[in-house]
């Protein structure tokens, strides 16, 4: 077996209309018409990735270490501009931790605490 491509993610979120506020409007991801949901979500296309949400009554914390949220679970996505992405973080009152390795990468965490990291490519 040889894996050779990501298809997509799936993340837990218990408000739908606030996670797409998020993920739609504040990080600019486009929704994807291509799938049909028989339970509440929505899909995000991101070139030929997919972030597919899913409402669930809770969101456990998978947050083992709150200093470093790279060193937790997360989602990565690259952006062509990080001032541009802190800027918009920052005026929608996200959280923002810079990488600790120095690299043009920060993490947030949507409103459920699921962290993503934002990387400049």
């Amino acid at each position: 077996m040889q894996i050779t491509q990501c298809l997509h993610a799936a993340l837990l979120v218990t408000d739908l209309q606030r996670a797409e506020e998020f993920y739609g409007n504040v990080l600019g991801l486009s929704k994807s018409t291509a799938r049909n949901l028989n339970f509440p979500g929505t899909w995000y296309q991101i070139g030929e990735f997919q972030l597919h949400l899913i409402v669930a009554p809770t969101v456990p914390s998978q947050i083992q270490n709150p200093e470093k949220w790279g060193r937790n679970p997360h989602i990565s996505f690259a952006v062509d501009d990080l001032d541009i992405a802190k800027q918009r973080l920052t005026a929608h009152n996200y959280p923002i931790q810079t990488s600790a390795s120095g690299r043009p990468a920060l993490f947030t965490k949507d409103p459920d605490n699921n962290i993503i990291e934002l990387s400049q490519i």
